[in-house]
């Protein structure tokens, strides 16, 4: 399975601006620019799609791991905050904020899944940097 996106960028990195697409549609010309990544401009920027990739990717893998439970999870709501570090022009971090509702679920097998879905997701994998966890069980 392959998945795909196309960025076009005019211009030079601090002028310039860029668009861009994603194979589903989803995105489609969606502009980005250095303003929308290192200010407050209007647009998106890579961070912002890698924390959506992340936060949808923890989130799919956590509810496989509860369903394995035979639990059905009601919610997983997932926050991931992206930390780029301009000066070094890495990602240096990413922050999961996790709440979960899902009845059953004792605390230390909810804090077993967390774990397992911190490590296996696909875009944790990919990710060369340190990922850190706030999980809560409601």
């Amino acid at each position: 399975m392959k998945r795909n996106a196309t960025a076009v960028w005019n211009g030079t990195g601090k002028d310039g601006k860029g668009t861009l697409s994603t194979q589903s549609g989803t995105l489609k010309d969606t502009q980005y620019s250095f303003k929308s990544r290192f200010e407050e401009g209007v647009g998106t920027n890579p961070e912002e799609l890698v924390a959506a990739a992340h936060a949808g990717c923890f989130s799919m893998k956590l509810s496989f791991n509860i369903s394995g439970e035979n639990i059905t999870p009601e919610s997983i709501e997932t926050k991931a905050i992206v930390d780029l570090n301009p000066e070094k022009g890495e990602i240096v971090g990413v922050h999961l904020e996790v709440k979960v509702k899902a009845e059953g679920l004792s605390q230390e097998k909810f804090d077993e899944l967390v774990a397992d879905a911190k490590a296996n997701c696909p875009i944790s994998k990919l990710l060369n940097a340190e990922i850190t966890i706030e999980a809560t069980l409601a």
